[in-house]
């Protein structure tokens, strides 16, 4: 039996419709919204499927919305035979996703991971809300032509790597107007630079603010020895059973950037005939397996 690995998407994977067909064709999945209706005190699957869009679209909702249907996926696939729990042996999620990562591999129930996804996204909107900020996406660059460019753009402002997400695909964060002078530099250089529609900097550290009332949240909840591996964003590598330090390096996740490239090129190199499978929705993952190892096959379970 290969080993399967699960990905669960983060935050920009959301979209309208998702965990409609899960809710309307799996019992796990219909109790996990459900669930999630009950813990958030409204009804999230009707949000997922039916909008409005720019209300999914914000921090506070997409968060929960993404993990409640990345779970509800995970279940719907155990149900039809297409995820064989005992074939797992690790665990990633980008950024939010980390989360999702941590339920399934039981180290946090699933109703303490809506409130602490709930309580993440609400801190993370009032930091963007307080410091008007954005991210840009540096397409085609490597980490020190990046490292490059935001020491032009700085300007004495907040900008740093935000995401690693794959070769030639490095995201920054930081004020609006370094942003703006960022993607100005990068197309002087000939560099696409995109700015994204985010609410603010995220993994930068002017979500400093959000980080420190999420470890209020974190030391509230009960955390478990990790029945499978889970894979850290800040670090790169697998979590330990050290569940303090879990909890300070989820702190750390929402001001330091997220090293999915590194992730993801350990765990091919560990298990390069292993079996990949991205939860719903999307397939961002699966698009960034293949800038990273373009042998790589990455299953999707839609929507």
């Amino acid at each position: 039996m290969s080993s399967t690995f699960i990905l669960c998407p983060g935050q920009g994977s959301q979209v309208l419709g998702m965990g409609k067909d899960l809710v309307e064709s799996s019992a796990g999945a219909r109790e996990a919204f459900e669930v999630a209706g009950r813990v958030l005190g409204f009804d999230l699957a009707a949000v997922c499927a039916f909008g409005p869009e720019d209300k999914l679209n914000q921090t506070d909702m997409s968060q929960p919305a993404l993990f409640a249907c990345g779970v509800a996926s995970f279940r719907a696939a155990v149900e039809t035979g297409r995820i064989d729990p005992a074939a797992v042996t690790a665990y990633a999620g980008l950024s939010l996703g980390e989360y999702t990562a941590l339920h399934l591999a039981g180290v946090l129930s699933y109703e303490d991971g809506l409130r602490l996804v709930a309580a993440r996204g609400k801190y993370m909107q009032l930091a963007a809300v307080a410091s008007p900020s954005g991210m840009v996406a540096v397409i085609g660059a490597d980490s020190a032509a990046v490292d490059e460019l935001i020491k032009e753009s700085a300007g004495g402002e907040v900008l740093v790597p935000a995401n690693y997400n794959a070769p030639g695909q490095i995201v920054i964060s930081g004020t609006l107007s370094a942003c703006e002078r960022a993607v100005k530099f990068a197309e002087a250089k000939g560099v696409k630079a995109v700015a994204l529609k985010v609410a603010g900097a995220f993994h930068s550290p002017l979500m400093q603010p959000g980080a420190d009332r999420m470890g209020g949240e974190l030391d509230k909840v009960t955390f478990h020895t990790p029945a499978k591996q889970v894979w850290s964003n800040v670090t790169g590598a697998p979590h330990g059973t050290d569940l303090a330090e879990i909890k300070r390096l989820l702190v750390r996740q929402i001001t330091h950037p997220v090293r999915w490239e590194q992730t993801m090129v350990a765990l091919v190199a560990a298990a390069p005939e292993g079996r990949y499978v991205e939860l719903a929705p999307g397939k961002t993952l699966a698009g960034l397996a293949k800038r990273i190892n373009r042998r790589l096959p990455v299953e999707t379970l839609g929507a």
